[in-house]
Order: structure tokens, then C-alpha cells, then sequence
């Protein structure tokens, strides 16, 4: 619902005019929104809560991690990766990337500044945004904003996702979220439960195992998994080209025979696969299919152990649903990821409780009063960077009218006042 504010609360506090619109998130998102606006020539501001640019990938993300898909489907929009990149880039390359691509369109975010609010004053017709900035002594400073445009560029995986377990507090050992996951090193010999089975719990499993650990991997549901690469093809670059032409169902067909060929029947190995085929179910459930690099040869020789539901943590130990007990020395939540836009946006329409936009790809990057959205497609860069193409050519077509207004206006208003004299 869009809010409404009295004319002594308008002006409570030191306010900041943009002239242009503010976008929330320094991520890949905010970044190739700013980077369109910057060619278009339209003011912005960008908040940032952390120090740095894409702080997810830069502070909570594994040592090992590479980019899942093929380069080309992760660039952003009008800068290329460097040639000599490899096809899946690593973390580290992807970030030198991104801060490349920062540094070419000049984008300078406002770092330490954490978005408190952000509503839309309907007496005005204008978006305040207030923030809680971090200066030097520690001090925090009250910021608030006004503009006419927002743009939400947190994206899907903004915070932690932490389940509740029985039991969890009683366990003893030590309790890491995948975020705070660096490498396995420091679990050499040591029994590490994983819960979770998407491309975080399978890669930290994986990485468990070549640094000696014992990981058991909790698969609560089911999930698809497929091969990385088909005949050294892409599988989603094959996905993309397939459904060009054919109809969802059909390339859903076609990924799970190339997947049987290439994997076998995964079903043995406790990996249950949805009822609906892997494009079907992302598009429904929002659950990205793995991409096999490595784990599912780990699960086969039994040096990851696949095992169902919790019930709930003893000490020193952890019960399944089975009945099955494990003794465990430490657990790692791949529990994934979540969005943090209700926290902080008092709107009630376009987004979800959830922090999702409500109408679906490629219709959920435009709201209403001048409020957009980015990074929340659930197809990864390729379908944010479709989104900050959308913005950007929406909010620069509104802008430069908006200008050209009001330099019509003030010229009418300085010939009136030339030939009044």
C-alpha cells in the first residue's frame, strides 16, 4: 500500500534530492542498472550496505566456487568478458570483472549505508528513502532521500536462509551457514553434516571430500540433477537453444534422457527427482537444477553419504527421520537464501511477503510510482541484466521528458518575466 505523510514530517529531518533514481544494492544488478543510466546520461544514486561492490560474492561465498553457467550467459549488459577468461570463470575472476566493469562506467556507490525505509509519499508524488550510514568514528549518521524513482536491486539472496531444527542448541559442535564456508581444510577427519542438496550443499560436500572430511549431505526433497556439460556442451546453453523451438515439456524430456545417459539413474543414490522435468520445476517452484561438477561421483563411491530428513540434533549426534542416528563433529546449513526487501520496503503490491516480485519473469521489473526491481528473475545475470535493460530505458524515457518539461517551463516563465519588463 503506498503511504501518505503529513507536510511537518515531510521536512522532520536533513533530506538528500536526487535527481534521478536511487537504487538499492551494489551487486551485478545495481551495477548494470547504473552502468545503462550512466550511458543514457541519467543521474543516480547507489546504496550499498556494505563496503564493497557485489559483497555477496566478495565476503560469503567458497573458495572454490566458479561460475555455474557458461561465461557468456553471465556478463553484463555492453562489457564483455576479458577473452582469456575461461569458460566458467572463478569467484575471484568474476569479482576482478565486475570491479572492471565498475571502474569503466565511472559508478561510484554510497557505501555503509543500510536502506532502514523506503515508502512512497503519495502528497508529493516522491520516494523517501531512509538510511543508517556508517562514518569513520563509528558513529551512524540518519540520511534520508527523496526521489522519483526506486530501483530494488537487493536481489533473491540478500540474507541467509536459517531453518529452525530441534535440537540444534543442545548439539555442541560447532553450526556454519554455507556463506560463512570458506574450505575444507579445517575439517580434515572431521564427520560434517551438510544440510541441504542444491549446487552450495553438493559443492561443499564435494570440497569436504578432497580435504579428507566425512560429509553425510541431508536431502530433504527432491531435486533435479544434470550433467555440467553434455558431449562438452553446455546443458543450459542446450536448454536455451532447444526452447527456442520447442515447447518446455519437449526439452525437459530431451535434459533428463541426456541426463540419464550421462549420470545413470540418480534415484539410486537417494537423490529423489521431481514429478515435473528441471525447466518446468524452476519455473514453478523457483529451484535451480544442479549442475553436476564432481559430487554425484563422490555420492556413487560412498565418500559422500547421502541421508534423509532431520528429526532432530542430540548432542554429539543428530537423529533422521528414518530413525537413524549419526554422530557428527559439525554442521554446515546449505540452506540457502533469501530476500530481504520486506524488512525495509513499506509497499505491499508489488512485492511479496517473501520479497519477490509478485507477476513472474518478464513482466516483474516494473511497479508502480516510479518503483522497479532487479535480480529477482530466478534466471541468475543473464535474466537480471534483461530486467536493468528494461529499467534503464524505461526510467531514462521518463526522466529526459521530465527535463525537457521543465526546461520548457522555466523558459516560458524567463519570457514572461523579460516582456513584463
Amino acid at each position: 500500500m503506498l503511504q501518505t505523510f503529513q507536510l511537518d514530517d515531510f521536512f522532520a529531518r536533513p533530506c538528500i534530492w536526487v535527481n534521478g533514481p536511487v537504487i538499492v544494492g551494489a551487486g551485478p544488478s545495481g551495477l548494470a542498472v547504473g552502468a545503462g543510466l550512466k550511458e543514457q546520461g541519467v543521474p543516480f544514486i547507489i546504496l550499498e550496505r556494505a563496503n564493497c561492490i557485489a559483497s555477496l560474492w566478495k565476503n560469503r561465498t567458497y573458495d572454490r566456487l566458479k561460475l555455474h553457467l557458461p561465461k557468456q550467459f553471465c556478463q553484463l549488459p555492453n562489457f564483455p568478458f576479458p577473452g582469456d577468461f575461461p569458460e566458467y570463470p572463478t569467484k575471484h575472476q568474476f569479482i576482478n570483472y565486475l570491479e572492471s566493469y565498475a571502474k569503466h562506467f565511472d559508478i561510484s556507490p554510497q557505501f555503509n549505508e543500510t536502506v532502514q525505509s523506503a515508502m512512497y509519499d503519495e502528497t508529493f508524488g516522491l520516494w523517501r528513502i531512509k538510511t543508517t550510514r556508517k562514518s569513520g568514528t563509528n558513529q551512524a549518521d540518519q540520511v534520508e532521500y527523496i526521489c522519483r524513482w526506486l530501483v530494488v536491486a537487493t536481489g533473491e539472496n540478500a540474507q541467509k536462509a536459517v531453518p529452525e531444527f530441534e535440537g540444534l542448541e543442545v548439539f555442541g559442535g560447532p553450526v556454519m551457514h554455507a556463506c560463512d564456508y570458506k574450505s575444507g581444510e579445517s575439517y580434515s577427519g572431521k564427520r560434517v553434516l551438510v544440510i541441504g542438496c542444491g549446487n552450495s550443499g553438493m559443492e561443499v560436500s564435494l570440497d569436504l571430500c578432497n580435504h579428507n572430511a566425512e560429509p553425510s549431505m541431508v536431502v530433504r526433497s527432491s531435486v533435479h540433477v544434470l550433467p555440467r556439460e553434455v558431449l562438452g556442451i553446455s546443458t543450459f546453453g542446450l536448454a536455451v537453444l532447444l526452447a527456442k523451438w520447442l515447447p518446455l515439456w519437449l526439452v525437459d524430456k530431451i535434459l533428463l534422457i541426456l541426463s540419464l545417459l550421462a549420470l545413470g539413474n540418480v534415484e539410486t543414490y537417494g537423490l529423489k527427482r521431481p514429478s515435473i522435468g528441471p525447466l518446468q520445476f524452476k519455473n514453478s517452484a523457483g529451484k535451480t537444477p544442479v549442475l553436476d561438477i564432481g559430487a554425484l561421483q563422490k555420492i556413487r563411491s560412498g565418500e559422500i553419504k547421502v541421508v534423509p530428513g532431520i528429526k532432530r540434533f542430540l548432542p554429539g549426534r543428530v537423529e533422521l527421520v528414518n530413525g537413524e542416528e549419526l554422530e557428527i563433529d559439525s554442521v554446515i546449513l546449505a540452506t540457502g537464501y533469501r530476500s530481504n526487501v520486506p524488512s525495509w520496503l513499506k509497499e505491499s503490491e508489488f512485492f511479496s511477503k517473501d520479497g519477490i516480485p509478485n507477476n513472474p519473469f518478464p513482466n516483474g521489473w516494473k511497479g508502480k510510482a516510479g518503483l522497479y526491481a532487479v535480480g529477482f528473475t530466478k534466471r541468475g545475470l543473464s535474466g537480471a541484466s534483461l530486467d536493468a535493460i528494461s529499467v534503464v530505458d524505461d526510467i531514462a524515457k521518463s526522466w529526459k521528458e521530465e527535463t525537457r518539461q521543465k526546461k520548457k517551463s522555466i523558459a516560458v516563465r524567463h519570457r514572461r518575466c523579460i516582456s513584463h519588463f
